[in-house]
């Protein structure tokens, strides 16, 4: 039982995979496709009065056609007389009726590929507008993008040949069918023929398969060092280090191009073998015939255009199917990435946030990495339109705390509640579209300013003004009306026609555009010179009682003025009202602020009581 399990999982598999997307259009396809090998077999038939008449006969003889003969007879009861000219016209419609649905089938197969690649490419973006931070921050790059881009147009490569073979296989068994109507003997051989001629195929198969699964892996790879050699190409070239790491990209391109090699002379061997193989079976299947049992050759020939017809689609099958098989890698390939996707989804609560109208309370955060607790029990409460500062040294969690209050990971323990409401109850979404979120790196796309800020959003006068005023609270308008295209000029790749505080205040721009109650800065003026540190500093002050500002920050002398600092360390959260209070609580945040100058040294004692 179990072994019938398997075979029908490895037949019929990748058929249910694409039922899943396609539904009924695939039962549409195949018959339209078994339509075309019907009329195209009727068409055929009609040779065999042809013939008789070729040997003298003035009409189609029903007797004669062996099992076909009903096709005479039902004709000849409609009234149409088959002689010569009668013949010629049933063929001619038979075959103008099977171009008119080829014709139909081949739109129709397009349309539905189409569809397809449509399907999958919008499922997987759905997928991922859904998936977890926690998964995407531990995912590998390359694989989401090969598998969004060029996996997708293999896939389609995979439906097309993996349908091409189908249909084959579905046309084999309509001519196999009137072949055996024919003259079961000489089927029997012919079968018997193209099934060894299958078998010898058997370990390219094997082997076409296996380099397929090798080219998705490899491809994946070469995506992955692509990314990095993009994001990191300002350090590869002044450290001179482009050259090598080039090399190893070439590297890679040389084992994507043996593998695409080696399954390209796969198929060429298929279609070099495909036509000689056909000839031999079919001559020494006649030779049997004719010399052993002796048959007419008039049946014999019209059963050899039903077995030419059958071995030709058996060859084209063999064919698509080891092309189905080259792309493969790249089904399964998908077929697991869905799965991990579906796995790794969002689950929002159904409650939506309009506004953030009152406060969030952090209740007993705790989260752990592995076994190093990062969080451990903390408690804050962050009240509408107040500034506060989040301060600690590298790897005291100020960022993963901001991570969870934004919902991006869920903490191992404790809740977030947002005016009174539990975070996991709420619409993820609706509660992280009243956030603003800038890093110190900011997010510039390569498009205009107007499209930077506004997200895309259409030009209308309500935009226009919704622009005009993010841009002037965060100090940009000026530049924004020097530029020689204004709101319309392109700023680059990753903003590189901007300086550091231009990319900055177009970021705050964006977040101030979208309407949000919570500014997040992570670190956003810190890798900023002096003087464009304080002009953006100004920018943010002059935001306090506007929005709820949560600042994260090294540098105490950005957040002099927030009403209350919260210091992180080992896991702890440490709050107080201003620098002053905190380092009279805190050892270590006094030493911090007197290696930023930022109290006096004697004022405070470094007793141990004060730890």
């Amino acid at each position: 039982m179990l072994g019938i399990k398997r075979f029908f999982a490895k037949t019929f598999g990748n058929l249910t995979w694409f039922y899943r997307h396609l539904r009924g259009k695939i039962f549409i396809a195949v018959g339209l496709n078994v339509l075309v090998g019907i009329l195209d077999g009727f068409g055929l038939a009609m040779f065999l009065p042809l013939l008789q008449m070729a040997q003298g006969a003035q009409h189609a003889n029903a007797d004669q056609m062996q099992n076909l003969g009903f096709l005479v007879s039902w004709l000849n009861r409609r009234g149409i007389e088959l002689n010569l000219i009668g013949v010629l016209a049933i063929i001619v419609v038979f075959f103008i009726s099977k171009g008119i649905i080829y014709y139909v089938q081949g739109v129709y197969q397009v349309k539905v590929q189409q569809f397809f690649i449509r399907k999958i490419r919008i499922n997987n973006i759905n997928l991922m507008k859904e998936l977890t931070y926690k998964y995407f921050v531990s995912a590998d790059a390359g694989r989401i993008q090969n598998t969004l881009t060029a996996e997708v147009d293999r896939v389609s490569r995979a439906y097309q040949y993996y349908f091409q073979s189908f249909q084959m296989g579905v046309m084999v068994v309509v001519y196999m069918a009137f072949a055996f109507f024919v003259d079961w003997k000489f089927a029997i051989m012919v079968s018997i023929g193209g099934a060894v001629s299958n078998f010898l195929y058997k370990e390219i198969y094997r082997n076409t398969k296996g380099r397929s699964h090798k080219l998705t892996q490899d491809t994946s790879l070469f995506q992955g060092l692509i990314i990095q050699m993009v994001t990191n190409f300002k350090y590869l070239k002044a450290s001179g280090k482009l050259s090598e790491y080039s090399d190893k990209l070439t590297g890679q391109v040389e084992n994507i191009e043996q593998n695409n090699l080696k399954i390209g002379v796969l198929g060429i061997v298929l279609l070099a073998s495909r036509e000689p193989m056909i000839i031999l079976i079919v001559c020494l299947v006649i030779l049997l015939q004719t010399a052993v049992l002796g048959s007419a050759i008039s049946v014999i020939l019209v059963s050899l255009l039903f077995f030419y017809r059958a071995l030709n689609a058996l060859m084209y099958m063999q064919t698509a199917w080891n092309t189905f098989l080259g792309a493969s890698g790249s089904l399964n390939n998908m077929t697991d990435f869905g799965d991990e996707l579906k796995r790794n989804q969002e689950k929002p609560g159904s409650r939506r946030l309009k506004a953030f109208e009152s406060e969030i309370k952090l209740q007993g955060i705790c989260l752990s990495y592995g076994t190093r607790a990062v969080l451990k029990a903390i408690n804050l409460r962050i009240e509408r339109n107040k500034t506060y500062a989040f301060v600690g040294g590298s790897g005291s969690g100020k960022t993963t705390l901001m991570n969870i209050l934004c919902g991006l990971i869920p903490p191992d323990s404790g809740e977030i509640v947002v005016d009174g409401i539990p975070l996991q109850e709420l619409d993820i979404q609706s509660f992280q579209r009243r956030i603003g979120y800038i890093t110190q790196d900011p997010v510039i796309f390569n498009d205009t300013i107007y499209n930077n800020v506004t997200f895309w959003a259409s030009k209308n006068q309500e935009n226009e003004n919704r622009f005009r005023e993010a841009c002037k609270k965060a100090a940009i308008w000026t530049f924004i009306e020097s530029a020689d295209l204004a709101e319309d000029t392109e700023l680059g790749n990753h903003g590189i026609n901007l300086s550091g505080g231009q990319k900055q205040r177009i970021a705050i721009a964006r977040e101030l555009f979208k309407e949000i109650d919570l500014l997040i800065l992570d670190e956003a003026t810190s890798a900023l010179d002096s003087e464009t540190e304080l002009e953006i500093q100004q920018n943010i002050d002059d935001l306090r009682g506007q929005y709820t500002l949560i600042i994260i920050a090294h540098r105490l002398s950005t957040i002099k003025s927030v009403d209350q600092i919260a210091y992180l360390m080992d896991g702890k959260l440490h709050t107080a009202l201003g620098i002053d209070e905190l380092a009279a609580e805190v050892f270590e945040f006094r030493q911090m602020a007197k290696q930023q100058m930022m109290i006096p040294g004697p004022k405070y004692s470094l007793n141990k009581h004060t730890r």
